[in-house]
């Protein structure tokens, strides 16, 4: 059991005490500190579902019913770790664990941090998630750092816990765990498996208290730079409707109304219709209030009813995997199903029904040159009607193709799991520089979320009869992300965080008289910028608002595709010679205020 379990066996009635302490988390910045946030964006699925999982194996007293269990549940995007606390509470436990959950490979060097201090005190530690169960799927041995994880005696799981999560924690209160617990050839069934669930005390520290639950795991496709197919398999494996019936009454029950549905492509579930007539009853016939963020591929529109029962369902935003509009790299990343005429109609039909959209779009595929990059930045600024655009450098994620291929040659990749982001530059491009692929990665960001084409993107919005104020907002925080707090957008919040004792293992605590001078000068001047940017962005608002004309406003995105434009090069050859002096350029007039 754990080191004092014997202190309890003189006690002939009293319980024992067992103490898991779930941890989603973070990550470095650059200059060493942990990526945190008052409030953060997105909430982590994978916290929830060990939370839930936790509270089942509790409720059906797997380790007895002398056991009493504790549950601690920390994302730490949004929690500052209370580590000395923790350590007193696993201590003074008769059993228990610290399990750093979710943890993907731009997180491992600080869920190893985390980790530290509890196996110097002799306590049981796990690490589970996507760079584990990714380097085990993918290569034939494991890599450096997580060899090194063993070393220290933390026990790695690799897989779902579903159906067997009740035996590490069996594990657990014997003292025995294993050192490593490797799932990978047995993905479990979904359908009727305990639900995700986080309480609302944890919850309440993401911005606008949401959370989050996946419908489905698995994906059909074959991109090679993408890890879910590896992970999680190419199989779509589901919920019942009944489950996600009872995950969002659960959560209504405790007042949380925001939901994340967390598959990689809920268009491809193949429950998706029945689940949202599901959702559509709870919305309109018993008039349930709450709203949900899905992803999807581009060719969801493609199914009939798909767009239109979402809405209903109260999908209010959904990110669209576009990855890239260059034919030559989308064959090359195998992401085939990717048609380029599709786009507009995809937008256009998400549009039709008051729907945000989100889209990714990856940067440095072998046939990307800093001029194809702008002239295809510049083809979708004029062309598709997408809100937010969010960009990526191409990066060999541990467990995927395009990792194990240059793994494989023995090609450079940066050692430092850390940068593994997607918001750094991890290897190098056959064509551009190292200078030339980071200097075009910022200049997009920068060409994007220009004042002329926010302009445009919330004159769309006005035409579309959208929420123009809540677009307005999130393209803030996009654009406010980088260019201010040089972070991406998915490690985004609400008041960045910075604890000058919690720095990266190896790099020097900083003295209280030079870290606080520096960083009360830091918040003054972000948060200076924050509302410089706000003031740009809502003049352009109030402009779009005053305008009579607003509702008629009417581009080349928003016109309807004929029939000549459905061929695979279209988008690719409209304008192509024009772009450098024509697009954008009237709108550039009007923002600058000529």
């Amino acid at each position: 059991m754990g080191k004092n379990a014997a202190a309890g066996t003189g006690k002939n009635h009293a319980k024992k005490s067992f103490r898991l302490i779930l941890v989603k988390p973070s990550h470095y910045d650059d200059d060493g500190y942990v990526i945190q946030w008052l409030r953060s964006a997105i909430p982590s699925n994978t916290l929830a579902q060990l939370y839930g999982l936790a509270r089942l194996c509790k409720n059906e007293g797997v380790l007895g019913p002398d056991v009493e269990v504790t549950i601690d549940a920390y994302d730490e995007t949004n929690r500052v770790l209370p580590i000395k606390r923790m350590l007193r509470n696993l201590a003074g436990a008769d059993g228990g664990m610290l399990c750093l959950v979710g943890v993907q490979s731009n997180q491992f060097p600080r869920a190893i941090d985390i980790a530290r201090p509890f196996r110097d005190a002799g306590l049981q530690v796990g690490i589970g998630g996507f760079h584990v169960s990714g380097c085990l799927s993918m290569l034939p041995e494991l890599p450096l750092d997580i060899r090194q994880a063993q070393e220290m005696g933390i026990s790695l799981f690799a897989g779902e816990a579903e159906g067997r999560f009740d035996l590490i924690l069996k594990d657990c209160y014997a003292g025995a765990l294993n050192p490593l617990y490797n799932f990978m050839a047995d993905l479990p069934n979904l359908e009727g498996a305990v639900v995700p669930f986080l309480p609302a005390d944890v919850v309440a520290h993401t911005a606008g208290a949401n959370t989050s639950f996946d419908a489905g795991r698995g994906c059909p496709f074959q991109c090679s730079f993408c890890t879910i197919i590896n992970v999680q398999g190419r199989k779509s494996r589901t919920r019942s409707p009944d489950d996600v019936e009872a995950i969002v009454r659960e959560n209504l029950e405790q007042g949380i109304k925001r939901f994340f549905i967390t598959d990689d492509n809920f268009a491809r579930n193949r429950s998706w219709e029945e689940i949202m007539d599901r959702l559509i009853h709870l919305r309109e016939e018993e008039k349930l209030k709450f709203s949900i963020v899905i992803q999807v591929d581009t060719l969801c529109h493609k199914t009939p009813n798909f767009i239109e029962k979402c809405a209903r369902a109260g999908v209010k935003r959904v990110f669209i995997g576009l990855e890239n509009i260059n034919p030559d790299n989308l064959v090359a990343a195998k992401k085939r199903q990717n048609k380029i005429w599709e786009y507009r109609k995809m937008l256009q039909a998400w549009k039709a029904q008051g729907v945000l959209t989100y889209a990714g779009y990856i940067l440095g595929f072998p046939e990307d040159t800093p001029e194809k990059i702008r002239r295809d930045i510049e083809i979708i600024k004029h062309e598709l009607p997408v809100d937010l655009l969010e960009f990526f450098f191409l990066t060999p994620l541990p467990g995927s193709e395009d990792h194990k291929t240059l793994y494989l040659k023995q090609v450079w990749m940066d050692p430092d799991m850390n940068k593994y982001d997607l918001n750094h530059r991890t290897t190098h491009h056959p064509s551009m520089s190292d200078a030339a692929w980071e200097a075009i990665y910022a200049e997009v960001w920068e060409s994007y979320y220009a004042l002329d084409h926010v302009e445009t993107i919330m004159r769309r919005a006005a035409a579309c009869r959208m929420n123009v104020g809540n677009l307005m907002f999130l393209m803030l925080w996009f654009y406010g992300c980088v260019s201010i707090e040089r972070l991406h957008p998915l490690e985004g919040g609400w008041f960045r965080r910075r604890v000058r004792s919690q720095r990266r293992h190896g790099m020097p605590i900083e003295s209280a008289l030079t870290f606080w001078p520096k960083r009360f000068a830091q918040v003054l001047h972000n948060q200076a910028s924050w509302l410089l940017l706000l003031y740009r962005f809502g003049m352009i608002r109030r402009r779009i608002k005053k305008d009579p004309k607003a509702r008629d406003y009417m581009d080349a995105s928003l016109r309807p595709v004929t029939d000549e434009e459905e061929l695979e090069t279209e988008l690719m050859q409209t304008h192509i010679d024009a772009l450098p002096n024509t697009y954008g350029a009237p709108h550039r007039k009007v923002a600058a205020g000529v």
